[in-house]
């Protein structure tokens, strides 16, 4: 590993393809005889610190249309939380199931998984078949891993049956010092962007894009509001981004006067302090409460003169459901997904059915949707919002603080690369939107 991060740090990317791939490298992994560590926990209590371990694992073996990628930074998603804890189910079963898919598939299926979804390096070998990519090329990736042998997924790769989340539903993901994706997983990298900068973007970028921008999503348009909830955070921050460059007014929903802060500073004006306003929308664990309902409703045509939200960007899931639906227009869009709160969601169908009203599931994006969204990143039109970055033994901390929702944006981890702040490509670039790039660092 020490002579490929030497190649890399002197410029010297074509020389990789010559030097020997590593037996083995360090990882982040959770292991399959600790998936029952906390049963019997509230989820609140289920801390990652003890789940992810950092350890030297083997190298896989390269199939054809793969790639091996060393990897310089990655970042914490939400998935990685939900892997972390075990939680709504153990991974584990995911492994099992894609190992019973082919003998490829089956290396997959191993009693520790190497976790992580995003990643920024330098593409180190490539497998038969690959010929748009090369060692050296300077990379980020996308999540989507599928097969596409059958035909339901050639008109929208994200329903191709054998569609699966890399480092979540797979193995040998970006939290390591490398990780095996599939070729059709790799995009640029953007070159006026640092290697942590430039992985933190990745699932929750394209996710926000197919989300809120694709006609396979809420399709905005020009004049919609849109409300955002947790418009500071991983998700919300690159809707929130999406919806001002795309013409649209966000009503962004925070929870505390820091994040309207960071709303403010990203161009929002319209933005509710839910915690500031103590918006209750259950009475307890089992009953809603449509009064608070209302009362937010009302909240959010104070804010937009009068307007119900044209789409409501949801993801926290069963916390706030029930109050999406009732306050999104006559006809208008409810776009879902992750569901960080809990996945049971509950609401009064009478505002759905009555008021022509749609509910519409989103997940993640396909390649074409991620090369758009990773478009913006590389024109500097979206920008990264990754606010704290920790060192490869440290991943367990920072998905600890994901977990706690003791964040901004999002987080990133150096894998192999020595320190923040390098592989920076493109300088003239870079100062004219460093203002911007900045933006959540400087909190």
């Amino acid at each position: 590993m020490k002579q490929i991060l030497d190649a890399i740090m002197a410029g010297e990317r074509e020389a990789l393809g010559q030097l020997p791939v590593p037996e083995s490298y360090k990882g982040v992994v959770v292991r399959a005889d600790e998936a029952d560590m906390f049963d019997g926990l509230p989820t609140k209590d289920k801390d990652p610190r003890k789940s992810l371990h950092v350890q030297e694992v083997p190298t896989p073996e390269l199939g054809p249309g793969e790639a091996l990628v060393t990897v310089m930074a990655s970042a914490i998603n939400y998935n990685t939380v939900w892997t972390s804890i075990f939680e709504p189910v153990s991974t584990f079963g995911f492994l099992k199931r894609y190992g019973k898919l082919s003998p490829l598939a089956a290396r997959h299926d191993l009693p520790y998984q190497v976790v992580g979804s995003d990643l920024a390096g330098v593409v180190l070998r490539t497998g038969p078949g690959v010929h748009v990519w090369k060692p050296g090329d300077e990379v980020v990736a996308h999540c989507l891993s599928v097969e596409l042998e059958r035909p339901d997924g050639h008109n929208d790769t994200m329903l191709d049956p054998e569609q699966r989340i890399w480092g979540f539903e797979t193995n040998f993901g970006g939290l390591a010092q490398l990780a095996l994706v599939k070729a059709n997983q790799l995009m640029p990298k953007p070159d006026h962007l640092s290697w942590e900068e430039a992985a933190s973007p990745g699932l929750v970028n394209s996710t926000a894009y197919r989300q809120l921008i694709s006609a396979n999503g809420a399709n905005a348009r020009l004049g919609d509001v849109v409300l955002i909830w947790g418009a500071s955070g991983g998700l919300g921050s690159y809707a929130t981004q999406m919806a001002l460059k795309a013409g649209a007014t966000p009503v962004c929903v925070v929870s505390s006067p820091e994040k309207a802060e960071i709303c403010r500073a990203m161009g929002a004006e319209l933005i509710i302090d839910r915690s500031a306003e103590k918006f209750q929308f259950w009475s307890d664990e089992t009953t809603q409460n449509p009064k608070e309902w209302k009362r937010f409703g009302a909240a959010i045509r104070e804010l937009t003169g009068g307007d119900d939200p044209d789409i409501v960007f949801e993801h926290p899931g069963r916390e706030t459901f029930g109050a999406s639906v009732f306050v999104a227009r006559r006809g208008g869009t409810i776009v879902t997904c992750a569901s960080t709160s809990g996945f049971l969601h509950e609401y009064d169908n009478r505002y759905l059915w009555m008021n022509l009203k749609r509910i519409i599931g989103s997940h993640f994006a396909n390649y074409r949707e991620a090369w758009a969204a990773n478009r913006l990143i590389q024109r500097g039109i979206i920008h990264p919002t990754l606010s704290r970055t920790y060192a490869l033994e440290e991943t367990g901390q920072a998905t600890y603080d994901v977990h706690k929702n003791a964040h901004h944006g999002k987080v990133g981890v150096l894998t192999l690369a020595p320190s923040p702040g390098l592989g920076v490509r493109d300088e003239e670039k870079r100062a004219r939107h460093l203002q911007e790039i900045m933006r959540f660092q400087n909190i």
